[in-house]
């Protein structure tokens, strides 16, 4: 006899938070703080300013403490080469050559995210490779990126038949819920937050609730599949 057991629900997808780039990380760091207060954030990308490597590494060390006590991963968006006497806990490379560098370097001790994915084989090379995660969704070297629906769609496809997660770079608290629906293990929100007018903590609250409304959806995707 066939079972009807459900298969066991995904868990809940996390925020992946990317930061302006930092120039002044004291300004930032109370900030940052009361979001990591208010949410549950699974990592946080930190984009730097151009600089040299002692600037940048001071600049990281500045939010390391608020970062990872708040028990958030600290990620870099590139500058591998300065991961470890930073303190961080990986990067996050653009293409499937910077990838394998990085992970030459970084593992098996530190995380290595990527993106810059431009086709399913790229993304099945990351996955094979050994890449921690990949980001699906955010915006090229011209500033183009896929339809949203593009996005959900890889999204979807990733999350149904790989084990690596996916992350979706979301530009809306509209995107992040769709992203979620679509089986999304973490969402990527930077500007939807910064730049929103009420405030930082108003807009993140608002993707928080998107993202359950998302997860919600994928339940009844996957039980609807199921049932």
């Amino acid at each position: 006899m066939a079972s009807t057991k459900q298969p066991p629900a995904p868990p809940a997808p996390r925020l992946y938070l990317a930061t302006p780039p930092v120039a002044d990380a004291a300004a930032l760091a109370p900030q940052l703080a009361a979001l990591l207060a208010s949410a549950d954030v699974a990592a946080v990308l930190v984009r730097l300013v151009p600089g040299d490597d002692r600037s940048s590494i001071n600049r990281i060390k500045a939010l390391a403490a608020t970062i990872q006590d708040a028990g958030a991963a600290l990620l870099l968006d590139g500058h591998v080469e300065i991961v470890a006497r930073a303190g961080a806990d990986g990067a996050h490379v653009s293409g499937t050559e910077a990838m394998l560098a990085a992970l030459e370097q970084l593992k098996p001790d530190r995380i290595v995210g990527a993106g810059g994915l431009h086709s399913r084989h790229d993304s099945m090379v990351a996955g094979e490779a050994g890449a921690d995660y990949l980001l699906f969704g955010e915006v090229d070297a011209d500033g183009d990126r896929p339809s949203t629906e593009a996005i959900a769609e890889r999204l979807e496809w990733w999350a149904e038949v790989f084990e690596t997660p996916c992350v979706g770079y979301a530009q809306t608290a509209d995107e992040a819920e769709l992203f979620a629906a679509a089986g999304a293990e973490f969402i990527m929100i930077d500007d939807a937050v910064w730049s929103d007018a009420r405030g930082p903590q108003a807009a993140l609250s608002d993707v928080v609730k998107r993202l359950e409304q998302g997860y919600a959806a994928s339940l009844q995707k996957a039980a609807a599949k199921h049932g």
